[in-house]
Parts: structure tokens; C-alpha cells; sequence
């Protein structure tokens, strides 16, 4: 219980305002909140999972300014995307090529690898011999620090003009592209 416990707290606390809180709020104003809940957690549970099972061996095969660069990219055309949609009726008719299940999962685990959350993760994992406890912990923090944001994100859906909410979307992808690239480069 205590490696659950204190790893919920750590990995909790070090989600809050990342990231990923605000790109589930942008994916909640496209896609609906349950597909977004669904692939956050299938996301979220992959990227610990790897992080308490083969963290360290991931960790010295890939860099992580490597994997900074290709969020940041997919992040932009994440944004280029959304704002280049059509109108409600055409994101209504087909979300997309993958489908919104597995855009989000995606982006989550692309998003999360090397993410301080993950590294939290497998610092837990490396304390504490319970993995089990260790990823359960992970994966409920994530999911409910994360569902902060999908909560957010239907609210505002619900009270701004589409056009806003995908303006703001749009942005909100474009901000965090730019911003990890600035981080890799400069």
C-alpha cells in the first residue's frame, strides 16, 4: 500500500499543469469525452507500464531530446490539423484517419515518454519492489489528474462557439509544439 500510495502522490502532484491536462482539454473539444477518457487511459497505461517494466533500458536506448522533438512535431500538425478542420458537421462525419480512440492514445504516449511523470514512475519502481503497486499508482494519478483537464475541456465545449473552442484547441497544440522545440534548440 505504500508504494501505491506514495507513488499516486508523487506522480499526481508532478501532473498537475503539465501538459497533457491541456491537450485533453483540446481533444475534448473535438472528439467526445468518453473516446478521449478511453484513450487517455489506454495512453497513459502504456507509457507507465514501459516506464515501471523496461524503464531504465528505455531510458539509456532513446534520447530524450529525441523523443521531445517528434512530440513537439506531432504536436504541431496536431494543431495545423485542428485548425484546418471543417465546420461541426465534417468532424462529426469522420474524425479523422485513426479515429479518436487512438489519436489521443497516441499522442499520449508520444507526449509522455520522458515526461517527468514517467521518470517519476520509474524512480518509484526502482524504490519500491512492488511494481504492481507502482503502476496501479501511476496510472491512477495520471487518470485522474488528466481527467481534471477532459472535465475542463467539455465544460468549455459545452459554453464557447465551436469556432472559439477550435481556435483555442488549435492553439493550445501549436503552443506546446513551438514551446518543445524552443526547449530541444535553444
Amino acid at each position: 500500500m505504500e508504494a501505491f500510495l506514495a507513488t499516486f502522490a508523487v506522480v499526481f502532484l508532478a501532473e498537475l499543469g503539465d501538459k497533457t491536462q491541456l491537450l485533453v482539454m483540446a481533444f475534448a473539444a473535438k472528439f467526445p469525452w468518453q473516446q478521449v477518457l478511453v484513450g487517455m487511459t489506454l495512453g497513459i497505461f502504456v507509457v507507465h507500464a514501459l516506464a515501471v517494466g523496461v524503464g531504465s533500458f528505455i531510458g539509456s536506448l532513446l534520447d530524450p531530446g529525441v523523443m521531445e522533438i517528434i512530440a513537439s512535431v506531432l504536436f504541431l500538425a496536431f494543431g495545423v490539423w485542428t485548425l484546418k478542420s471543417g465546420d461541426e458537421e465534417d468532424e462529426e462525419a469522420g474524425p479523422g484517419r485513426y479515429g479518436p480512440i487512438l489519436t489521443v492514445m497516441m499522442t499520449f504516449i508520444v507526449g509522455e515518454m520522458g515526461d517527468k511523470t514517467q521518470f517519476a514512475a520509474m524512480t518509484m519502481a526502482a524504490t519500491f519492489s512492488s511494481w504492481l503497486a507502482v503502476l496501479v499508482g501511476a496510472v491512477a494519478a495520471m487518470v485522474l489528474a488528466d481527467s481534471l483537464g477532459l472535465v475542463a475541456g467539455a465544460f468549455l465545449h459545452r459554453y464557447l462557439p465551436p469556432v472559439r473552442m477550435k481556435l483555442l484547441s488549435g492553439l493550445i497544440f501549436l503552443g506546446f509544439g513551438a514551446a518543445g522545440l524552443v526547449h530541444v534548440f535553444f
